[in-house]
């Protein structure tokens, strides 16, 4: 028999999984006026979730998001079965079970002995791979991912997902049935953690990583990421909200699947402070502590007095150069106009991707006296500062009140290469470029994915735009000298587009 449309008013989904992700997929299945048959394994549980999900409509009623007959309408289109044989009738399956591939495996080994053969069979997994998934199944042609983000009825985005035989029509099913449901479809191609999950490991794996080499505290990199970058939350922040258990093995399993790819190498001190059960919000205690479910954040020191100073301006980046010039100026300091520093003068510099170390070493400047400061976001939000290993402290407290003058808070770094946001964002922008130069989805669906299964402030490619693709390329080229790391590689899909001074936006004109 043909496959029914995805927009039918009679169209059947089943929904199998009476958790979370469940409920939330079959709320808004059934807000899409599709018919939902409920089920779950554990007996009762599909007629409280059933239940669960009416309350939840009828609160959104409440809320203005839909009429109080949307509500109703929607409840008495959830029907709760008690025995797999009962969801023969449905048009398609969306399972949202345990994360386990044997488990899902078993599961759509059984329902293609229930459902007729054209219906599709959709897994919610976030990372299991669906061709694997597939190639248990007699027909693998029609099994696809259907991957949603908690909470469903509040995250807009759904990824649909290839396996290497999904046929293409049942893609087309699932992109219009998702728009239906009120979600934004993005198509991906199978691929360890999909698109959005492999983008957002670049957020808190190199968070973690720069927390370990002792490169700053987990509030600094935070009040970095969030006063400076624009994030809405800072990476340990999220990894409190999302629980290290939950999050640490998804990395180390993307990082397993993928060969062991040093972009997503995990941080050893992820895996240490879940095993130590420092878990998160869940648990009252993670890289923060909590207080009745409220985040205890430690106090920042407070700021410095500037009292005055000579500075010594670095001209490698001359409209950085000359916004140095001005928060001197605006605070009383004395400017060294020489080619070369003063024995007093303070030496600022602003490097892209280099430590401090190696750019006082490469232009002969005096490591005593060098302070380097991170002009990504050309000193705005937040500003961050680092000497070399014998930068004096004098001098680093100096020039700290001096960038903390304005009211503009500064943060003190270990000498590193990219300071905090420019490791972390590169990264985050490398991995997107890796994404769309492996064809797992088109540039534009990646930032789409992004901002909204993330919430980024920005997509990845465009933000390298606003950037600049080849400061993103410095920064990535000197990280990867500075440290030998294979994990900042620059990505040639990345690399050609900056070289040739177009955006990062821009598809191959012959793809593969």
């Amino acid at each position: 028999m043909p496959r029914k449309p995805a927009d039918a008013p009679d169209l059947i989904v089943a929904v199998i999984g009476a958790g979370a992700m469940g409920s939330g997929i079959a709320q808004v299945a059934a807000s899409g006026g599709a018919q939902v048959l409920l089920h779950d394994a554990r007996a009762g549980a599909a007629l409280e979730v059933r239940d669960f999900i009416a309350g939840m409509l009828t609160r959104a009623a409440e809320k203005g998001r839909m009429t109080t007959a949307e509500a109703e309408a929607a409840s008495t289109r959830l029907t709760p079965v008690s025995d797999l044989s009962e969801l023969a009738p449905a048009d398609m399956v969306v399972e949202a079970i345990i994360e386990d591939m044997a488990a899902k495996s078993a599961l759509f080994a059984a329902l293609e002995k229930v459902v007729a053969p054209e219906t599709i069979l959709a897994s919610n997994t976030s990372s299991l791979s669906i061709t694997r998934l597939a190639s248990a199944c007699t027909h693998p042609e029609r099994v696809a991912g259907f991957h949603f983000f908690n909470p469903v009825p509040l995250m807009p985005l759904v990824e649909v997902i290839a396996g290497i035989r999904t046929a293409p029509d049942v893609l087309d099913h699932l992109t219009t049935l998702g728009t239906r449901m009120g979600r934004t479809p993005v198509r991906v191609a199978d691929a360890p953690g999909f698109l959005v999950n492999q983008v957002g490991r670049g957020y808190t794996i190199e968070a973690t990583h720069l927390v370990a080499e002792g490169v700053a505290e987990f509030a600094c990199v935070d009040r970095i990421m969030r006063e400076a970058a624009g994030f809405r939350m800072g990476p340990f922040e999220l990894l409190d909200l999302t629980a290290l258990d939950v999050t640490h093995p998804a990395t180390v399993e993307i990082y397993e699947q993928c060969f062991h790819e040093p972009r997503f190498r995990p941080a050893t001190l992820m895996g240490q402070r879940m095993q130590a059960g420092l878990l998160g919000r869940k648990t009252g205690a993670g890289h923060y502590r909590y207080d009745k479910g409220q985040q205890i954040t430690p106090p920042e020191s407070p700021m410095p007095g500037f009292t005055g100073g000579t500075f010594w301006i670095d001209q490698s980046l001359p409209g950085c150069a000359q916004l140095l010039a001005q928060i001197v100026t605006q605070a009383g300091g004395q400017i060294d106009t020489a080619h070369a520093p003063g024995k007093e003068s303070i030496i600022l510099i602003t490097p892209l991707g280099e430590d401090a170390t190696n750019h006082a070493v490469a232009h002969g400047l005096d490591a005593t006296r060098v302070v380097a400061v991170d002009s990504l976001f050309q000193f705005k939000g937040r500003r961050s500062l680092m000497g070399t290993p014998i930068t004096r402290p004098d001098v680093l407290t100096t020039a700290q009140a001096l960038l903390a003058h304005d009211g503009t808070p500064a943060t003190v770094l270990r000498d590193s290469p990219g300071f905090v946001a420019q490791r972390i964002l590169a990264c985050i922008i490398n991995i997107a470029a890796q994404v769309a130069s492996r064809g797992i989805a088109a540039p534009s669906d990646i930032d789409r994915a992004v901002t909204l299964g993330l919430n980024y402030p920005h997509g990845p490619l465009a933000w390298a735009d606003a950037l600049g693709a080849g400061r993103v390329l410095t920064i990535l080229d000197g990280m990867h000298r500075c440290t030998g790391d294979h994990r900042y590689r620059p990505d040639p899909w990345l690399r050609r587009r900056a070289q040739l001074g177009v955006s990062l936006l821009t598809q191959d004109t012959h793809p593969a």
